[in-house]
């Protein structure tokens, strides 16, 4: 009864405004479609009823009004209760008006509530007096007020059952306050149905009570079905909002932005959710310091953002904020409570060091190294060892030949200038340096926007003199002397020069390396003469440079050491030179030899060369061409129709300054395989046999003979005693004192190897044989169906085979030689061996 009047003056209120309102504007007042919700009997504070359709109605409205204050109605048509709503009739209506202002429009919807159709589960009994057409056994919706005063026992309604027309009815209850703790809270009166509550009841403890009500006859028959009877506990604004931590603290950076986020303050509020009682409002009481104000909260959320831009952490590094919170939404009559916050100003790298002034000096005396000559203190606001504060220091001009270099000394943070190549004074006596100093960490954006991102500071260096021995700077220095230049040719030299005067008057030179002894240099002036003549060619060194090492003294013994590079230019000296003089051709094997030159000239003075065939008889003429090939070699080529014989070939070279020089070369036409094989035999005949040698060679052709003859004699008679397979014709004949395996050779891509001057590289085809000469005993092996090898090379110290190669192919057809052939071919080359010995 406590709120029931204020409740009813202001439903008499609005009613009056409404129908003011009404009389106003009835004029232009239009209905819509009519709308029907089907609701329970009673509906709680702030529930949603339905939602009608505002757009269908009115589109363009404005402003949407209730007619009956216990319902308000949203934006978006939804309708719902101000308060608890209970429907004591079945049916309820009230009106929603939309205006438009503009257009001076309005429009009214009407609403009609109806209690929701139950179906009511009948009760069966089988005594047909219990049998009646409508009962009266279902609870009135009931709550109790939380925490109330009394007085008690409390009375909160009456269960009543039809059966008591006509039967006298005990009532009864069950249930959690009852029979359940807390025990004893409710009670019913069992002759009337009274419910009570015995003392008060906290929401926060016990927010709903479940009983069951029963309803039986003094025998003990149960007239009804056991009746649900729940009492809900209204809640009451009894609960303080308490923030979830008695003093948050966070962290922001000094250079954010407005609207950064601090942090999030919280509260909870322990009254029934979604209520005004749990509507919280967050506000900022007190700032600490006070000016200027730097933050503010969202009274919902509790989100607490930066609302100026004079965050400075160096001004002040810590704020105190009192926050306050209410329930109410924040009304006056609402509950409150309070929590620190502590916000800490984090170091953004907002400052630039500073230097304390613009210029500073510093000496240092010449030739010194690695010391250090200046400390250069700066300022910078921002944390101490931090990389906001710690310097980073720059030489930006100055410094172009790497003089100096400046560090950061970690403790003070100062900049540490040191010397660290030596500087000489009669060169530059002052050094002026711009150095430039920045922090390790990069500037704030918004600072880096305002200012340059760099201080600068001038440093002026003084070189000191000291009294130093001389110089030999350049420390390499050239002179040209030409080739062959006659003895004691004078040249300009070396030159050193002492630093302080400038001058070289007062030293003395003196040689300490001069690789073949050609050069002599004057003690006084430095110049050089030349005491050999000098060859470019003789020089190891192909850079055409002749190094020779100068020592320069002064007076007092101090000295410098020096190069002097002699460029020895050259003269075209020296004549193209044949590298050959033995060559052999292999007739008709090969068509050709080339004859090569080198000339050990500049390439100024040597190729291309130019042959020719010089002073030779009409015969050489006939036999022989030589034809170019490249710059440095030509084609040696014979005719068909030559003989098989060593021919002397004068060529003669040319280079293309004309310098000439005529070489006889031997050249052997060779009826030969192989130009190894005709090597031997010249090496073996290369003197005259005497009477001994011939003697020699013919007792060893005899012995061979006598060797075979034995071996077929006793083939013939092991045939005669056995009897022998039908093919010992393709049988090996075999004659061997082998000591050692043969070896293997490979043919280049013509069949022969490249041949030099001292015939050191002799090349073969094919596949050496099993038999090679050592000790001075020659092995022949003749096997048929593979290389057949003839004679030994004696130089080599192999076998070579009789087989031709094209192409590194060796052919094996023709390898097949018979005894009779073997010997024919044997003799006929003793026979000339014969013939020449006696020539010779």
């Amino acid at each position: 009864m406590a709120t029931a009047g204020p409740r009813s003056c202001l439903r008499g209120a609005l009613c009056k405004q409404l129908l003011l309102t009404l009389v106003v504007f009835s004029f232009a007042c239009e209905a819509c479609k009519k709308v029907i919700f089907n609701i329970p009997s009673k509906l709680e504070a702030d529930k949603i009823v339905g939602r009608v359709n505002l757009k269908e109605c009115l589109r363009s409205a404005d402003q949407i009004q209730s007619s009956d204050p216990d319902f308000r109605v949203l934006e978006d048509g939804s309708v719902y209760t101000t308060h608890a709503v209970v429907l004591s009739d079945e049916k309820r209506s009230f009106t929603i008006r939309l205006s438009d202002s503009k257009k001076q429009t309005h429009k009214e919807i009407p609403v009609l509530l109806e209690h929701q159709k139950k179906v009511l589960r009948k009760r069966h009994t089988k005594e047909t007096v219990l049998r009646r057409s409508k009962r009266r056994w279902a609870p009135i919706p009931c709550s109790m007020q939380e925490n109330s005063l009394g007085p008690f026992p409390l009375f909160l309604q009456q269960v009543q059952s039809d059966a008591a027309q006509n039967y006298t009815i005990f009532y009864s209850i069950s249930g959690r306050g009852v029979d359940q703790q807390p025990l004893n809270l409710f009670f019913i009166e069992k002759d009337t149905g009274n419910l009570y509550c015995t003392r008060p009841v906290d929401r926060e403890e016990y927010d709903v009570f479940d009983l069951i009500a029963y309803a039986s006859t003094a025998d003990g028959y149960s007239a009804d079905l056991p009746l649900p009877l729940p009492i809900r506990v209204e809640d009451e604004n009894d609960n303080y909002p308490v923030f979830t931590e008695a003093i948050f603290n966070f962290e922001v950076p000094e250079s954010s932005r407005i609207g950064t986020t601090v942090g999030v303050v919280c509260a909870t509020d322990r009254d029934e959710p979604d209520t005004m009682h749990t509507r919280l409002k967050y506000s900022i009481l007190e700032q600490t310091p006070r000016s200027p104000g730097l933050f503010s909260v969202h009274p919902s959320t509790g989100a607490i953002t930066i609302v100026s831009h004079y965050l400075d952490r160096e001004v002040v590094d810590k704020y105190t904020l009192k926050m306050k919170v209410q329930d109410m939404d924040g009304q006056f009559f609402g509950l409150m409570n309070t929590a620190t916050c502590i916000i800490t100003v984090k170091d953004s790298n907002d400052n630039l060091p500073t230097f304390r002034q613009n210029a500073y000096e510093a000496s240092v005396e010449e030739n010194t190294v690695n010391v250090e000559i200046l400390r250069i203190p700066i300022e910078d606001k921002d944390l101490i060892n931090t990389a906001n504060w710690r310097a980073n220091f720059t030489i930006l001009k100055g410094n172009e030949n790497g003089h100096f270099k400046i560090s950061t000394d970690k403790e003070t943070n100062e900049g540490v200038l040191c010397v660290v190549k030596p500087l000489n004074y009669e060169e530059n006596r002052q050094v002026v340096l711009e150095i430039g100093v920045s922090n390790e960490a990069p500037l704030a954006r918004d600072v880096a926007l305002r200012m340059t991102t760099m201080n600068r500071a001038v440093v002026t260096v003084h070189v000191k003199d000291q009294d130093e021995g001389p110089e030999c700077m350049p420390a390499v220095q050239y002179v040209r002397i030409k080739e062959n230049s006659p003895v004691g040719s004078k040249i300009n030299g070396y030159k050193a020069y002492d630093p302080e005067s400038r001058s070289s008057s007062g030293l003395r030179y003196r040689i300490l390396h001069d690789p073949k002894g050609w050069i002599t240099i004057n003690e006084i002036s430095g110049s050089i003469e030349t005491s050999k003549i000098l060859d470019r060619e003789a020089t190891t060194s192909r850079s055409d440079l002749y190094n020779v090492t100068v020592l320069a003294i002064d007076q007092d013994g101090r000295s410098c050491t020096g190069t002097l590079a002699v460029n020895i230019e050259d003269v075209n000296d020296n004549p193209p030179r044949i590298i050959q003089d033995y060559l052999v051709i292999c007739k008709p094997r090969m068509e050709y030899v080339d004859v090569l030159a080198v000339d050990p000239d500049e390439p100024i003075h040597g190729a291309p060369f130019y042959f020719d065939l010089a002073n030779t008889s009409p015969e050489i003429n006939r036999l022989w061409t030589l034809t170019r090939v490249n710059d440095t070699a030509a084609r040696l080529s014979y005719q068909k129709n030559a003989k098989f014989q060593e021919y002397y070939i004068p060529v003669t070279v040319k280079d293309r300054a004309g310098q000439s020089t005529t070489k006889t070369l031997r050249v052997n036409l060779c009826d030969c395989i192989h130009p190894g094989q005709c090597r031997a035999t010249a090496r073996s005949t290369g003197g005259t046999l005497g009477k001994w040698a011939i003697l020699a060679i013919l007792l060893g052709v005899a012995l061979l003979f006598s060797i075979l003859l034995t071996l077929v004699c006793g083939l013939v008679s092991a045939r005669n005693r056995k009897g022998f397979p039908e093919d010992v014709a393709q049988q090996n004949l075999i004659i061997s004192n082998t000591e050692a395996p043969g070896d293997d050779k490979v043919c280049s891509a013509n069949g022969f190897m490249t041949h030099t001057v001292n015939n050191s590289s002799q090349g073969f085809c094919g596949t050496v044989g099993s038999g090679v000469k050592t000790g001075g005993q020659e092995t022949i092996e003749m096997v048929k169906g593979g290389h057949q090898t003839l004679e030994s090379c004696r130089g080599a110290g192999h076998h070579h085979t009789l087989e031709s190669c094209r192409a590194g192919t060796a052919e094996v057809d023709n390898s097949r030689h018979t005894y009779s052939e073997w010997c024919g071919f044997t003799q006929s080359r003793l026979g000339e061996e014969s013939i020449r010995g006696h020539t010779g």
